[in-house]
C-alpha cells in the first residue's frame, strides 16, 4: 500500500466504522485538511499509468477475500469518461473475467445506459470491493473500509463528473450514511475527499442484480438515470 493510501486509511478509520451508523450521509472530509494533496498532483503521468499503479497495488494488497476468489476485478470502460458507475463486489460471471458487470446484471445495466444514450464504453465502471466475497455474499462494513482508499484512489484519477452508485453497499462507502437506499435516491448529493479541488454530484440508485429480483423497482430507476441524463445534456 503507497502512502497516500496510507494516509486515506488512516484517516478513515480514525474516524471508526461508527460513521455508518448516522442518519444523513455525511462528507468525511468536509473540514478536513486536504492532506498529501501537492504530492498527488505533482504525479502528472497519464491516467492509465495512474490507473495500473492502482491495480498494480491492488494485487500486492492481501486480503482475505482473495482466498477463496479466482480473479482480481477493477474496471471496465473509459478513462476519460464523464461518468462512473460504482457497484458492489464482482459475482460468479466477474470472478471468472475478471471485469465488472459481465453476467446478466450487467447485461441489464448495458441496456439501462442505452436508454439515456450512453454506451458502456462511454462510462467508466468499478466496485467498491475488487475480490468476490464468498457466496456472493454483501461486503462487510470491515471489507469496504479495506478497499475504500483503492476507490477513492480511481476516483481522483479519472476524476468524473457525476458518479452513479448501484445499490446499497456503493452508497454506504461513497455517501457514509446506513439510511436506505430508497431514502437517498431520486436526489443530488455530493462525493468529496483529500485530493478532489472540488466535490463530484453523486446519485444513488438500485444495482441491477436487485432489478432482476424486483423488477418493479425498475421504474424507479429510470427516474435516476434520467437526471444523470439532464444533467449531461446540460455539461454538453
Amino acid at each position: 500500500m503507497n502512502q497516500s493510501n496510507k494516509k486515506n486509511l488512516e484517516f478513515i478509520i480514525n474516524s471508526g466504522v461508527n460513521y455508518f451508523l448516522q442518519d444523513s450521509p455525511r462528507n468525511w472530509f468536509e473540514n478536513e485538511k486536504k492532506l498529501g494533496q501537492s504530492d498527488f498532483n505533482k504525479n502528472t503521468g497519464d491516467k492509465k499509468t495512474h490507473i495500473d499503479e492502482v491495480i498494480k497495488d491492488l494485487k500486492n494488497h492481501k486480503s482475505s477475500l482473495q482466498k477463496t476468489a479466482t480473479k482480481l476485478v477493477v474496471y471496465d470502460g473509459n478513462l476519460n469518461a464523464k461518468v462512473m458507475l460504482i457497484g458492489e463486489a464482482p459475482g460468479s460471471d466477474e470472478d471468472q473475467q475478471g471485469i465488472p458487470f459481465v453476467g446478466r446484471a450487467g447485461q441489464l445495466l448495458n441496456k439501462m445506459l442505452l436508454a439515456i444514450n450512453l454506451q458502456r464504453e462511454d462510462v467508466y465502471i468499478t466496485n467498491v470491493v475488487n475480490w468476490r466475497p464468498p457466496d456472493n455474499r454483501t461486503p462487510n462494513d470491515n471489507e469496504i473500509l479495506e478497499f475504500l482508499p483503492f476507490l477513492q484512489r480511481q476516483i481522483e484519477i479519472i476524476k468524473p463528473k457525476f458518479i452513479f452508485l448501484l445499490g446499497g453497499v456503493a452508497a454506504k462507502a461513497i455517501l457514509s450514511t446506513p439510511l436506505a437506499l430508497g431514502k437517498l435516491r431520486g436526489k443530488w448529493h455530493e462525493y468529496k475527499s483529500l485530493n478532489l479541488e472540488q466535490g463530484i454530484p453523486t446519485i444513488a440508485s438500485y444495482h441491477p442484480a436487485f432489478l432482476l429480483r424486483s423488477p418493479q423497482y425498475k421504474k424507479h430507476s429510470w427516474e435516476d438515470l434520467q437526471m444523470l441524463q439532464e444533467k449531461l445534456i446540460n455539461e454538453s
